[in-house]
């Protein structure tokens, strides 16, 4: 079957199938959930390594493929795994967490890994992600504060996992080529790094910071505080921040602090 572009499909191509399964190291006692399987080059030789296999996948001419071509124990999810209900992708609840596999689509990558973060947290169904990403947002969900690529990603990332990358793949790994490089990561789901109190008014904090990534904190952080009738150079003094520092070198620590004071009800 042919990748289909409005779907972002890139399908991995047999000389890089093993290296990607032996870094991956899913084994015997694992419950595997595939997003993306697209016409099954992963999904196959899975199948005869785990203990349990569902695969997700939004193609429904590719949904019907893999009926027809895996064995009757991999369980096919017809759907987008942004919108599936926990119960669909799971099944019923017991027995150990899933860990998820996916060569995600690059036009969704950060909706599928932050809806792999509510589900880690809402649900502790989920062990880990090992999944194929553009190079670029690898780059940016792993940096550290102060380094070029850290920003919104990093910090949304980071508060509920760790990454670690697995490996970088070339164009030529996939068919068609994408026009970028590809990464292997693996996200390590845990309890958050730093207490928060309001999830949703932290996350709108940090990517208003980021818009600004350049400015002084006194300045990133105006908009944000000026709404809520605060000033923020000394909401940063507040938090024991400098306000001529840049949103780029504050840690997850830091930001804390900050929404702690600018969240405030």
């Amino acid at each position: 079957m042919k990748p289909r572009r409005r779907f972002g499909q890139h399908f991995l191509q047999p000389p890089w199938i093993a290296r990607v399964l032996a870094v991956a190291a899913f084994g015997p006692g694992d419950r595997v959930l595939e997003i993306g399987p697209g016409r099954g080059a992963l999904t196959g030789p899975l199948s005869e390594r785990v203990s349990e296999l569902a695969a997700v996948e939004i193609d429904r001419d590719l949904a019907a493929f893999l009926r027809g071509r895996l064995p009757a124990r991999v369980r096919i999810i017809e759907g987008d795994v942004l919108e599936a209900d926990p119960a669909a992708l799971f099944g019923p609840p017991g027995g150990p967490p899933w860990r998820v596999a996916g060569n995600l689509p690059y036009c969704a990558s950060s909706p599928i890994m932050f809806r792999l973060l509510e589900l880690a947290r809402t649900t502790a169904r989920v062990r880990d992600a090992t999944v194929m990403l553009q190079r670029e947002v690898a780059d940016r969900m792993a940096s550290p504060p102060g380094s070029r690529h850290y920003g919104a990603l990093s910090i949304l990332v980071q508060l509920d996992a760790d990454v670690e990358r697995l490996l970088t793949l070339p164009p030529q790994a996939f068919k068609p080529p994408p026009d970028v490089w590809s990464a292997l990561v693996r996200l390590h789901f845990r309890p958050p790094a730093v207490a928060v109190r309001d999830r949703r008014q932290f996350e709108a904090m940090v990517r208003s910071l980021f818009s600004g990534r350049r400015k002084m904190l006194s300045n990133a952080v105006k908009p944000f505080a000026s709404a809520r009738g605060l000033d923020g150079a000394a909401v940063a003094r507040d938090a024991g921040l400098d306000p001529t520092r840049r949103p780029e070198t504050l840690d997850l620590r830091d930001l804390s602090r900050l929404a702690d004071l600018l969240c405030r009800t």
